[in-house]
């Protein structure tokens, strides 16, 4: 019996979140059907972090028991050979003994996609929200300033539960735009984040960049937790990137 580490990458446009559930289809489930064919018998794989219904990762991390007589390769190859087209397994290690993909990060880095169009683009709509008109890119850069460093962040997500806190720390919190300006995308980094934290902090800033509310209001809802108009990002242009571990 060996404690195996994978990196797995998904779409999640057809999955109901990462986390198993007893009548939809998730990310868990197919992970864990795949590791049964192979003669797991454990009860729960462990992973780094519960991705919403439509959120993908490019960097997802899995740990599980198995005792596998053939090499790691093989073992990497089987579990691709039996994961649907959606879902595909990256890297695949032996993790040191007490490896726990959630307790062990050190932080998490998301992205976020973005393009301008006044219509749509199937070609990129997948992993894209579209967004019309386009943004101010100063603006957006001043207002990923305001996130950074330990704030309390309740007006942008909720803890996992009631006794939980709501300050976290953003480590980075970056904007890129393509050469030709017609996408951008945000890349942030903290050790963990609230329920629809970074969909929420996008929808604000975007908000900011068309104009639409001010800076100023942006930092009041950080630093005084006042109110801003309702709304989060669309899933679909979220990728979970990279679990951090060192």
């Amino acid at each position: 019996m060996a404690l195996y580490q994978i990196t797995i990458a998904y779409d999640g446009t057809d999955f109901c979140g990462f986390q198993r559930q007893a009548a939809a289809r998730t990310v868990q489930n197919e992970i864990e059907t795949a590791l049964r064919r192979l003669g797991w018998n454990e009860r729960s794989i462990l992973s780094a972090g519960r991705t919403d219904s439509g959120v993908h990762a490019s960097g997802q991390v899995v740990s599980f028991n198995l005792d596998w007589g053939h090499s790691q390769q093989k073992l990497l190859d089987a579990l691709n050979d039996l994961l649907p087209n959606d879902i595909g397994v990256k890297d695949l290690s032996l993790a040191p003994e007490g490896f726990h993909p959630r307790y062990d990060a050190r932080a998490r880095r998301y992205r976020y996609q973005i393009y301008f169009n006044q219509v749509s683009d199937p070609l990129i709509e997948r992993y894209y929200w579209r967004v019309w008109p386009e943004l101010d890119g100063k603006v957006l850069k001043k207002g990923a300033e305001l996130f950074l460093g330990k704030h309390d962040f309740r007006a942008f997500g909720r803890p996992p539960n009631e006794k939980s806190t709501s300050l976290r720390t953003i480590n980075a919190l970056n904007w890129e735009f393509s050469e030709d300006g017609s996408q951008a995308a945000m890349t942030i980094v903290a050790q963990a984040f609230l329920y629809h934290m970074v969909r929420r902090i996008v929808f604000v800033l975007v908000r900011a960049g068309q104009g639409r509310i001010s800076l100023s209001d942006v930092e009041g809802s950080i630093e005084r937790q006042l109110d801003l108009p309702a709304g989060i990002a669309p899933a679909k242009g979220l990728i979970l990137e990279e679990i951090i571990y060192q």
